[in-house]
């Protein structure tokens, strides 16, 4: 018995070797059509060939792209049959994938949690989550309100912003080089090394190495001088990772947690600026932010797509005859607005709530470790700045919006906005010691520089108003990122 093929489609590239049936037509997971439109990508490729699609990485280089959110739990969930090891892909064992390929730094095998199986995936997996696990919450929390404020104020007097180039792609690796043990000025670059291989561009393999290295000298910086951050602690786990396994895993942890919350951010102000219906919600108080980023996770997750999973021998999934060594792409989006998930229904209507059964951070035992400290970041993010600039509004029409063309991840090239009212950072609370009584709160008074309390009504923007008497670090960052 055989899988049905589709007709052949006129001037569509078809599928190379045995693991995808010769004439099949190839759908490019690249280019204009996945960064413009996915949803409908998906639903096509859906009606199409059911729950696993045969798609093109790029020219030549063939995979599937699984669609069905009960296919992608068992692809995630049978190590057995679908292996994590990029080593048993075909293409290259073939010869089929070029040197400087684009799709290498994010499909090329590494000793890291999301390249290994079984024992060795646990070993390593333990040392990650563990590690992540000593991150302070409120720390990050507070550290998270800090840097949004400084960025914040560090935007000019008219009225205008992007949401994107100002605050959500330098945010979070502002708050993860600090996490890291990196000095926060090496941010910018960070940024703009883990922007090329995450959309597969041209400069991807250049700047995977150029990342790397970074990260080689602040391993061996740490192992001689051990501090209070995630390299230190990663270095010091009883797992005992060797010097190239720490490396490969504070890239995991910085290009995982930093892309995620860069996007989830993104995607979650665009909801909040373009369906009225979900702001109108969230500001009458029947849903709250964390509501939202729920709701992202359902509809625009930040990664749309991951690599990958190879088939450890013939099989067959949604229909579709895999073969040993064929590549298998994790399709969230697609699996999350699967007609026969249950609750995605709700989804398009916007009523999930506090439902978490989406499937944006995959599913089992790779499951990505880093969604807390990313949800903290993403939450505080946008709480912040909905607090600061409570009148924000879209400054082009939505369809305008344009989309990064990453196969990846699901990303805004910007979010321009205008707003003409703001209210000054909250005070932070006094610390006192846990057993003293908590002290009468004391009568209004005006702040320092004559700012009301955050309660008040939102009042016009003036030169200097709401700034602290010094600049902090991050004030200082933020006003050289602006150019000041």
């Amino acid at each position: 018995m055989t899988a049905p093929e589709p007709p052949r489609a006129s001037g569509c590239p078809v599928a190379h070797g045995a693991g995808l049936s010769a004439g099949v037509p190839l759908t490019p997971l690249y280019g204009a059509a996945v960064a413009d439109d996915p949803h409908g990508l998906y639903a096509r490729l859906r009606a199409r060939h059911g729950a696993v699609a045969p798609i093109e990485l790029e020219p030549g280089v063939e995979a599937w792209l699984v669609l069905g959110y009960a296919e992608l739990l068992e692809l995630t969930r049978n190590e057995a049959l679908f292996s994590k090891d990029s080593r048993r892909w075909r293409v290259p064992a073939e010869g089929r994938l070029a040197p400087d390929s684009r799709l290498a730094p994010m499909t090329s095998w590494r000793p890291t949690l999301l390249n290994l199986d079984g024992a060795e995936h646990q070993r390593l997996r333990a040392a990650v989550a563990d590690t992540l696990a000593q991150i302070d919450h409120r720390q990050l929390r507070e550290t998270t309100e800090a840097a949004a404020n400084d960025l914040i104020d560090s935007w000019g007097p008219d009225g205008t912003a992007d949401l994107i180039a100002q605050y959500a792609r330098v945010l979070p690796l502002l708050v993860f080089t600090q996490l890291v043990g990196l000095p926060a000025a090496a941010g910018p670059h960070l940024i703009e090394l883990i922007s090329h291989f995450v959309d597969s561009s041209a400069e991807s393999v250049r700047a995977n190495a150029e990342f790397q290295a970074i990260l080689v000298d602040l391993v061996q910086r740490r192992r001689a001088a051990p501090s209070a951050d995630l390299t230190s602690w990663l270095l010091a786990h009883p797992a005992a990772l060797t010097d190239e396994e720490a490396v490969h895993h504070l890239v995991v942890m910085l290009v995982a947690g930093n892309e995620t919350s860069i996007n989830w951010t993104g995607n979650t102000l665009r909801l909040l600026l373009t369906d009225r219906r979900f702001r109108a919600t969230l500001t009458g108080g029947r849903l709250t932010v964390s509501d939202a980023l729920e709701e992202v996770l359902w509809r625009d997750p930040p990664t749309q797509n991951f690599p990958g999973r190879w088939a450890t021998t013939d099989t067959v999934l949604g229909g579709q005859y895999i073969s040993a060594g064929d590549m298998l792409v994790l399709g969230l989006a697609a699996a999350n607005a699967d007609p026969a998930a249950q609750g995605v229904a709700s989804a398009a209507q916007g009523s999930l709530g506090g439902n978490r059964a989406h499937l944006a951070w995959g599913a089992g035992r790779h499951v990505c470790p880093a969604q807390h400290p990313a949800r903290i970041i993403v939450e505080t993010a946008v709480e912040t700045l909905l607090h600061r600039l409570p009148d924000l509004q879209l400054a082009v029409p939505p369809g305008e919006l344009a989309w990064r063309p990453s196969p990846w991840s699901r990303a805004l090239l910007g979010l321009p906005v205008l707003y003409s009212a703001f209210t000054p950072p909250r005070p932070p609370a006094p610390e006192r010691p846990a057993w003293t009584p908590p002290p009468l709160p004391p009568e209004p008074a005006a702040g320092p520089s004559g700012s009301t309390p955050s309660g008040a009504t939102s009042t016009e923007r003036t030169p200097g108003s709401g700034k602290p008497a010094r600049r902090s670090l991050w004030s200082s960052l933020a006003g050289w990122w602006s150019g000041r």
